[in-house]
């Protein structure tokens, strides 16, 4: 059945005649860099992954030195800046962070399968694992540390190697941390911007709500509450204003999750099924459907619902089979809750692991077929929904902490940013960035989720751009079609 399913084939079609995504940049400019209003003289990073310069799934050398903090630091050279010091990696492939500890799974890249014609993004292995950073802890600019929530960046816990089991341990700050076990995250950035710091970037928050997202929203206790987040949120921002009174920063807020590429790739019906094979699907849930209809009749459930969970495959694309927690519970009756994605539902990329698997040595279970895919792989709409109000509810929190220090902080509109990729309207030259994971235009890594060189180089500019129309300062732009998208698949 697996080899049937060339349903991520489909999208890469594009590549045909693609190009190596380099073009002469089309905005110089004559005006002199400038400061304006700021010092950049040490420039302090915090955030997560994103800043950490993830890419693939994985931290490792070359997305590490391509964060859009690291290309943002070397324009601010141009303008007083002074060195800007990674916790260096020194990975070629490095370790893919959602692996289980010890694991030897690299990052992620596009591969062909040579039978199948599939493409898919796949590992490689080995990996590269995570090894304590060996130079100078003290003289570290760079806080972004892969998976950090508020919580975490506030806890000595995160960086206990002696408590490697703990909820809240983090390798990837561990490996750094200036006294693991006793230091955490933000204490260590505010002594950066104590000894000397005079400006910063602040980019917390997205991985209090990214988790739930990645995890298909089967799990709200992933979310903090609102009052949790405003008191984390302003403790964390409020000790590195503390650390340098004098010092000036940009914020970045919360992008939209739901616009992510890593649930826009796979499409909600990216079942392919002759007519032999839909004629025996259907056949297994005969019964099944004449059971909703005898609870629709009893009243037990909606038509509008029973026909939501009506099973009914044809020759061609379909729907997958899957869990809802979201319908009538009708499990003590037999009825599980089960239906076909539809187009409200937005497909985990994950899904393309799993989807037309047979399960255990049963030819006919089949994943997505006989067999639902869990919650995991899909965010339903109420998932959808929830997800946008606690993410808009966290950007008006941050938006406010912001504006009570309006004359040190600049809100730098991330949310807006990728909202203008996803709608097409971002482009260097006329050469766009597109909002998916295909080169060389893609603007998102092979994961799905974090954004690739190129993309960082725009969103640098971006933050440039708010540095600009807040403190005057003139600092020279990156020429994005000089930095790569994604590899082309092996």
């Amino acid at each position: 059945m697996k080899r049937n399913l060339n349903y991520i084939s489909i999208f890469l079609l594009l590549l045909l005649g693609a190009c190596d995504g380099f073009y002469e940049f089309p905005e110089p400019t004559d005006a002199a860099p400038d400061p304006g209003q700021v010092d950049f003289s040490k420039t302090i990073a915090i955030g997560s992954s994103v800043t950490a310069g993830v890419m693939d799934g994985a931290l490792y050398n070359r997305g590490q030195q391509h964060s859009y903090v690291a290309i943002l630091a070397e324009q601010l050279k141009e303008v007083g800046g002074g060195a800007f010091n990674l916790p260096d990696i020194n990975a070629e492939v490095g370790s893919y962070v959602l692996s289980p500890p010890g694991s030897n799974i690299g990052r992620l890249i596009l591969r062909a399968d040579p039978n199948s014609g599939a493409v898919i993004p796949a590992p490689i292995v080995p990996g590269n694992p995570l090894l304590p950073y060996e130079g100078n802890r003290a003289e570290i600019n760079n806080f972004g540390v892969n998976g950090m929530n508020l919580a975490a960046a506030l806890s000595p816990q995160t960086g206990n190697i002696n408590a490697p089991d703990h909820p809240m341990f983090n390798l990837h700050y561990a490996r750094f941390a200036s006294n693991p076990g006793t230091s955490t995250l933000i204490g260590d950035a505010a002594a950066a911007m104590g000894n000397g710091g005079t400006f910063f970037v602040f980019w917390l928050g997205k991985n209090d709500v990214l988790p739930y997202a990645l995890q298909g929203g089967a799990n709200e206790l992933l979310l903090p509450t609102d009052e949790d987040f405003e008191q984390l949120y302003q403790t964390a921002l409020g000790s590195i204003l503390q650390a340098s009174p004098e010092a000036k920063g940009a914020v970045g807020n919360i992008p939209n999750l739901n616009s992510l590429p890593f649930f826009s790739t796979i499409s909600w019906n990216a079942l392919p099924l002759n007519q032999a094979f839909a004629s025996l699907a259907n056949g297994a849930f005969s019964d099944y459907n004449r059971a909703l209809e005898e609870v629709e009749q009893a009243g037990l459930i909606s038509d509008n619902e029973k026909n939501l969970r009506n099973i009914s495959f044809q020759p061609g694309l379909n729907g997958f089979l899957m869990e809802d927690k979201t319908l009538t519970d009708l499990n003590e009756m037999g009825i599980p809750s089960i239906r076909l994605s539809n187009p409200n539902d937005k497909v985990a990329l994950t899904l393309a692991t799993v989807l037309g698997e047979s399960v255990g040595d049963n030819s006919t279970a089949i994943r997505g077929v006989t067999v639902p895919v869990g919650d995991e792989f899909v965010l339903l709409p109420s998932e959808q929904e929830l997800l946008e109000e606690k993410i808009s509810t966290f950007n008006s929190i941050i938006q406010s902490a912001v504006a009570s220090q309006s004359e040190r902080l600049v809100l730098v509109d991330v949310n807006d940013f990728l909202d203008q990729v996803a709608s097409g309207t971002i482009n260097a030259g006329s050469v766009p960035l597109t909002n998916s994971i295909i080169p060389p235009n893609g603007g998102f890594s092979v994961d799905g989720v974090h954004t690739n060189a190129r993309a960082n180089a725009f969103l640098a500019n971006f933050f440039i751009d708010a540095l600009q129309s807040k403190w005057g300062s003139t600092i020279p732009k990156v020429n994005p079609n000089a930095f790569m998208g994604n590899d082309l698949p092996r």
